[in-house]
């Protein structure tokens, strides 16, 4: 078994459409750019109210990644 180090990144995403969505878009957004993600923490949810209901979603997360040997 092999031994690996793993780097740690925060990201907020955000979404109309739900928490999920939020975590989906921040995620995917940094697949782009970051190789190697492996996990992720949810650290915060918020949400933006609008007319009586949930407009935006916004959840940071902290992500993963390992370190290329």
């Amino acid at each position: 078994m092999s031994e690996h180090t793993y780097k740690l990144i925060e990201l907020t995403g955000s979404s109309s459409e739900s928490s999920d969505q939020a975590i989906q878009n921040a995620i995917k957004k940094a697949s782009e750019s970051v190789k190697h993600m492996h996990w992720f923490e949810v650290i915060e949810t918020r949400g933006y109210i609008e007319n009586d209901g949930v407009k935006y979603w916004q959840v940071t997360i902290k992500v993963g990644f390992r370190i290329e040997d």
